[in-house]
């Protein structure tokens, strides 16, 4: 972990910040929205997907896996291995690297590996994929386990991603305080 949090502040300016920004916007802008746009049509349904559903509701899943039908099915289950593959590093890269710029060499940041802590979401986000396409390839067979390990795997994933938005949030307020030497000259310039 230690070497990846090493690699992570030795590669990141803000070119691959903004590369990586780029490439994070494609996902939700252009390849996810084609693909849930996709599911829906297959399954002739506004379904979504059951990466994006809030709450611990495995019989909600079950039923959105019946309704899907066999074609949206399949096509979900392959969305899941390839796209859904990408998207988990890219965003975790990103937002490494912006960890990384805001904690380098800092007073303030919290411990030292913060700059690798989304990739925990990357590994439940994997998680969930698993059980997702498990779920849709084992279709009729139905599993409450499956579905609610589903269900687990994807509240970490957003309380962890949701984590990661408040380490980055806090880098920047802190970032934006003004430094102390500065604040000691204010106040004697005040007086």
């Amino acid at each position: 972990m230690k070497k990846l949090s090493t690699f992570f502040y030795r590669i990141s300016n803000w070119k691959i910040l903004l590369l990586l920004v780029v490439l994070y916007m494609m996902f939700p802008g252009y390849f996810l929205k084609n693909a849930e746009t996709q599911i829906n049509l297959l399954s002739g349904k506004t379904l979504g997907p059951i990466d994006l559903t809030m709450g611990f509701t495995p019989t909600r899943t079950l039923q959105m896996v019946e309704q899907y039908g066999q074609s949206a099915r399949d096509y979900y289950a392959t969305v899941e291995m390839t796209i859904d593959v990408i998207y988990p590093i890219v965003y975790s890269c990103l937002f490494a690297v912006a960890l990384s710029l805001l904690y380098y060499r800092k007073s303030y940041r919290p411990f030292a590996l913060v700059n690798i802590f989304p990739f925990i979401s990357l590994v439940f986000d994997y998680l969930e994929n698993i059980t997702i396409v498990t779920m849709l390839k084992n279709f009729p067979e139905q599993s409450m386990t499956v579905a609610s390990l589903c269900e687990i795997f994807k509240m970490i994933k957003w309380g962890s991603f949701v984590i990661t938005v408040l380490f980055i949030v806090y880098g920047l307020l802190k970032g934006l305080k003004m430094p102390k030497e500065l604040k000691e000259k204010r106040v004697k310039a005040d007086k």
